[in-house]
């Protein structure tokens, strides 16, 4: 069948059936027609197109130059024969699937998604392209994602660590493609990473309750077993030494990314006997969030009875009335970076060269749950 007139009279060129549509941009001569229920071949390509299948091979992988015009014949040729290389056979080949992995804890959380964004921003500007895995905060599963991601040939991987136990992360490190953690490095793993710096940025928010005139501040973190909520308790350690004031151990109150457990805790400390803190502030926005519901729940107000502030953007939007004061962490750029990072590994080889340590600066964004004086 390789003239119009020979394929059934019930195939028209828009069918979804036909794979191969008819186009009208080639010369006369070059009007063929393939009907077919398989994939085009790069051989179908240069019959269509009038040119070798080595010039076809060039213009598809941009391995060596071609002139303006045989590209164009190319790209008619792919465009009129919906040409979709296969990337198994090209990765078989060449060693190389050009395709990256992140897993994060908790997709629904509006912090991953933005990280997620500059990820695959920076992946696609290099040609690669990003799966993209959920761990839901559970160390098997987390496990689990690596090794989907390593048995799929991806050719390096970021990681937002589940937190909780220890070994956390650990696995990552040990075999497989290059790992860079992102926002959470578990104790005991060293690696490249990208983060906010940590210890600084919780010394600014804690800073700005000091400066509002509070004395008596709770701090409520993730898991201590993750370095950066180890950092961000130095740094509000950090800032009341700096004013003067004592650390009272009985409010640093260690959390987790239970909901559950940090409702328990906060409940503990907001009804504690005696006078509750003047202000709180959590490490982390599922922290966060969960001890604003605390707070709401036992009938508090901020910030007439509690200041609160906290580690990122709780939602995407200005939901909460009063505004939260937050710790905003640049996301997108966390995100791109670690592809740069990752990318630079990948050509350099696991175990080749320092290990990188990228930490960026936060902003504060102050909102009314924190910004009246103590009087």
């Amino acid at each position: 069948m390789s003239r119009l007139t020979d394929f059934p009279r019930n195939i028209t060129p828009g069918d979804p059936l036909c794979q191969y549509k008819l186009r009208y941009e080639f010369p006369t001569r070059r009007r063929i027609r393939l009907y077919s229920i398989g994939m085009a071949t790069q051989k179908e390509l240069a019959k269509l197109a009038g040119v070798s299948a080595g010039t076809v091979s060039n213009v598809i992988s941009g391995s060596a130059r071609v002139s303006e015009r045989y590209r164009q014949k190319v790209l008619n040729a792919v465009r009129a024969l919906n040409y979709q290389p296969n990337l198994i056979a090209r990765s078989l080949k060449t060693n190389r699937t050009r395709a990256l992995g992140i897993v994060v804890p908790d997709i629904t959380i509006p912090f991953f998604p933005k990280i997620v964004r500059g990820a695959e921003s920076a992946a696609r500007e290099r040609g690669y392209f990003l799966i993209v895995l959920d761990s839901e905060h559970n160390h098997t599963r987390e496990v689990d994602m690596m090794a989907l991601l390593h048995s799929q040939r991806v050719e390096g991987i970021l990681l937002v660590a589940a937190g909780g136990p220890e070994r956390s992360g650990g696995s990552a490190a040990i075999s497989g493609p290059p790992v860079v953690y992102l926002d959470r490095l578990p104790q005991g793993v060293k690696g490249d990473s990208v983060s906010v710096d940590d210890r600084t940025s919780a010394e600014m928010g804690v800073s700005h309750l000091l400066a509002r005139g509070h004395t008596h501040i709770a701090i409520i973190t993730g898991p201590l077993t993750l370095k950066n909520e180890q950092e961000r308790l130095r740094g509000y350690r950090q800032a009341l030494y700096k004013s003067g004031i004592p650390v009272d151990e009985s409010l640093i109150w260690a959390g987790s990314f239970d909901r559950d457990v940090v409702a328990r805790i906060c409940h503990r400390g907001l009804f504690k006997p005696g006078s509750r803190p003047s202000a709180l502030f959590a490490t982390n926005g599922v922290t966060g969030l969960e001890a604003l519901r605390s707070i709401y729940a036992a009938g508090l107000q901020t910030p007439r009875d509690i200041a609160f502030v906290t580690f990122d953007e709780l939602t995407t939007d200005d939901f909460f009335h009063p505004g939260i004061t937050c710790v905003v962490q640049p996301t997108f750029d966390i995100g791109y970076r670690a592809v740069e990072v990752l990318l630079d590994r990948i050509e350099r080889g696991r175990g080749n060269g320092p290990l990188y340590k990228i930490r960026l600066p936060a902003t504060l964004m102050v909102r009314e749950s924190s910004n009246q004086a103590v009087t």
